[in-house]
C-alpha cells in the first residue's frame, strides 16, 4: 500500500520463565538419556564381572607371566578389571555429550527449535531475522556451546575424578559451574541472548507463537472477506436488502 513502509522483523525477546521452561524440558530428556546409557553401562560392567570363564582365564594368564609373583599378578589383573569398568563409564559420558549434541543440532538445523523450545512456542533465529532459520554451521555452534555448558565439562570432571585426579576434577567442577552460569544468566537480563547464541550469531524469539497468532488473524480476516464478497456479489447490493419492497 502507498505511503506504507515495509519493516524487516526482529526478534522480540520471550519471557524469561519461558526460556527457563524450555530449557529444563530440553534438560530432561538429557536426563533420561544419561539414565538410560547408566542402566546399559551397569550391565556392562556386570557382564564382565560375572563372565568367569573370561577371568579365569585371563587370571590364569597374568599368574603365568607374572615370573612367579602371584600378588603382583593379582594386583594387576585386579587394577585390569578396574580399568575396563571405568573405561566403560567413561565411554557412556563420551555417549552422552555426542547425543546431547546430535539432538541440540539437528533439532535447530532441521525445525529452527528444540522440543522444549517448541512446547513453550519459542524458536532460534539468525540474529535480526525472525523468519530466519540457523544454516547448519550457526546450528551447530550453537549446540556445541549448550552441550559444553550443560553436560560437556561436567562430564569430563566426573572421568577426572574417576580416573583418580581429585585435584584436576575440583578445577574442572568448578570451570563447569561458571561457565553454566555464563551461559545461562544472560538469556535472563540484557539483550536476553545467551552465551551459545552469542557464539552462533543467533537470538530466541517467541515466533511460533506469533506465527500462529498472525495466521489465525489472517484465516479471520479471510473468512470476512469471502463473506462480504457473497453479500455484496448482486450488484453491491447488500444481502438483507436485495428484493425488499419499495416505498
Amino acid at each position: 500500500m502507498w505511503g506504507r513502509r515495509e519493516e524487516t522483523p526482529r526478534a522480540r525477546r520471550p519471557a524469561t520463565w519461558r526460556r527457563g521452561l524450555a530449557w529444563l524440558l530440553d534438560f530432561s530428556l538429557v536426563v533420561a538419556a544419561a539414565v538410560g546409557l547408566g542402566i546399559f553401562t551397569f550391565h556392562r560392567i556386570s557382564a564382565m564381572v560375572t563372565d568367569v570363564p573370561g577371568l579365569v582365564g585371563t587370571g590364569a594368564w597374568e599368574l603365568l607371566t607374572s615370573g612367579g609373583d602371584p600378588t603382583g599378578a593379582g594386583e594387576d589383573f585386579g587394577r585390569s578389571v578396574w580399568n575396563s569398568a571405568i573405561g566403560a563409564v567413561q565411554q557412556a559420558f563420551g555417549a552422552l555429550v555426542l547425543a546431547t549434541f546430535l539432538y541440540q543440532w539437528l533439532a535447530l538445523a532441521f525445525t529452527g527449535s528444540t522440543l522444549g523450545k517448541a512446547l513453550l512456542g519459542l524458536r532460534v533465529v539468525t540474529r535480526g531475522q525472525e523468519g530466519g532459520r540457523l544454516s547448519p554451521g550457526r546450528a551447530a555452534r550453537r549446540a556445541a556451546v549448550t552441550t559444553v555448558a550443560d553436560v560437556g565439562v561436567f562430564s569430563l570432571a566426573c572421568c577426572l575424578l574417576l580416573s583418580g585426579g581429585f585435584a584436576a576434577s575440583a578445577v574442572v567442577w568448578f570451570a563447569a559451574i561458571v561457565l553454566f552460569w555464563a551461559n545461562a544468566l544472560p538469556s535472563a537480563v540484557g539483550s536476553g541472548r545467551s552465551l551459545a547464541d552469542g557464539v552462533a550469531g543467533s537470538a530466541v524469539t517467541g515466533g511460533m507463537l506469533r506465527a500462529a497468532a498472525t495466521a489465525t488473524v489472517n484465516g479471520t480476516r479471510a473468512v470476512i472477506a469471502s463473506g462480504r464478497a457473497v453479500r455484496f456479489r448482486r450488484g453491491d447490493v447488500p444481502e438483507e436488502t436485495a428484493g425488499s419492497p419499495g416505498p
